[in-house]
This record gives C-alpha cells, structure tokens and sequence, in this order.
C-alpha cells in the first residue's frame, strides 16, 4: 500500500516545496493548511506531475480543525508513516522591553502547541504504521539567540525542545523523530508575515545575499531524512546557505 505523509503549514513556503517533493517520492500527501484555495491549487499541480495528493484544511491552533485532519488520514489509501510539523512563523522584530504580547502568543501556539496537537493527533496512526517518522522544522533560532527576535527564538527553542523530548519518550517505539533547523531561507511569505506585510523590511532581511536557502532546499533535506533506513534517525539537521557561517555572520555582496 502506498504510504502517507502528512504536511502542515503546506500552502506555500517549505510546506508546499516538501508536498511536491514528497509526492514525488511516491508518497501519497495529505496537503494540510487554513488557505483551501492555495491548497487546491497544490494538489492540482501535484496530480498534474503524476503524484497523489489530497487537500485537508487545517487551523493548527485550533483543537476541532486537528482533529479533523486526524479523521482524513484514518480515511487515506494506506498507513501513514510520515508527519512534517512544518506550520509556524515569525511575528515581529521588536526587543523583549517592547515586544507584543499578542506577537509571542501566536508565535507559541503556531509554532510549539500547533507542534504539540498535530504530533499527540497523529501519533496513534504513526506507530499502527510500524515505521514511523515524525519530522519537525524548528530553525536555528532554537538555538542561538538574536536581537529583535526574542518571541520567535523562545518558541523554536521550545519546539526544539518538544522534540528532543519525544524522541527521548518514543524511544523502544517503531517512531523517529528528526528535527531540521533551516538559516535564512527566502520564501514567498516568511518575512512579508514577521512584517506585516512590509515587503521593503522583508527584502531587507536577504539584501546581497546572492543565494539564500529557498523552500526546496529544505524540502530536499526533509525528503533525505524521511528516506532514510528506518533504523537511521537524523536527530537534527542543521543547514544554512554558504553565505551564513552563523546567526550573526553572513556575506552581503557590497
């Protein structure tokens, strides 16, 4: 039987480059997000290659549209193997003294309790399946800290910490649990969204870098991971662009 990956936050970005990326492995893909339309679109474009796909709308923040998409991957054409906790984001560039409240709570529940509900929805099913493999894209913001970006950096630091934790509690379980922690990545929407829509700050954030991380970079390194012998577990992956030593150091041109 053909076996089913789950992806959140698929409508754009990273969500939907690993999507297509998974479906061409052969993966039957649950297409999970709130924007139904985009999502439509996606599974279009998937079949159109001769993959298989299906949308489900999902709100990760909300308990009900989870367990909804619980009820689509015990109805999809095989056992599934395979959930990517993709969904998250950043909201704001302000220091802690000043920062929105609201910015960091939606930062939590999007990025660790979304985490958390899809991974306890889902679990059930992942290890019916007898191999499988929960990957979570935090970032290196859970790791290393920067001005400006206290909110996000607190919940990738608690959704590396989720993690790492799981891992720990599913050991002796037929379940992986790998992390992958992306640099600067430029997509269609991840810095537009920390800036309200502001597209002069949100080109800022990649001015001279000539090739940052884009979405299929990272969908190549959750498909490798994915892929692997059931008996390899990636614990964490950590990529950057060659323009990025570090959080702090990066090559602009001029």
């Amino acid at each position: 039987m053909t076996s089913v990956a789950i992806v959140t936050g698929a409508s754009s970005g990273i969500g939907a480059a690993t999507a297509r990326r998974l479906a061409a492995e052969g993966f039957h893909v649950l297409a999970a997000a709130r924007r139904t339309d985009r999502l439509a679109a996606l599974v279009a474009e998937i079949g159109a290659a001769g993959g298989s796909a299906a949308a489900v709308e999902c709100d990760v923040t909300s308990a009900e549209s989870v367990a909804g998409l619980a009820a689509a991957a015990a109805a999809a054409p095989g056992p599934v193997t395979l959930l990517v906790n993709n969904a998250g984001g950043a909201r704001g560039l302000d220091p802690v003294e000043s920062g929105s409240v609201g910015d960091w709570q939606w930062m939590y529940d999007v990025n660790v309790l979304g985490t958390l509900r899809v991974t306890q929805a889902l679990l059930p099913a992942l290890e019916a399946s007898g191999a499988g493999t929960i990957v979570i894209v935090s970032s290196t913001a859970g790791h290393v800290v920067y001005e400006g970006g206290g909110g996000y950096s607190a919940a990738k630091h608690a959704q590396t910490a989720v993690a790492g934790t799981l891992r720990l509690e599913l050991c002796g379980r037929p379940v992986r649990v790998i992390e992958i922690d992306p640099g600067m990545v430029r997509t269609d929407e991840f810095a537009l969204v920390r800036f309200g829509g502001d597209a002069d700050r949100a080109d800022a954030v990649y001015a001279g870098v000539a090739e940052p991380l884009v979405a299929e970079d990272v969908a190549d390194c959750v498909a490798w991971c994915a892929t692997r012998p059931q008996h390899v577990n990636v614990d964490r992956l950590v990529v950057r662009p060659l323009a990025q030593a570090a959080q702090h150091k990066v090559h602009r041109a001029g």
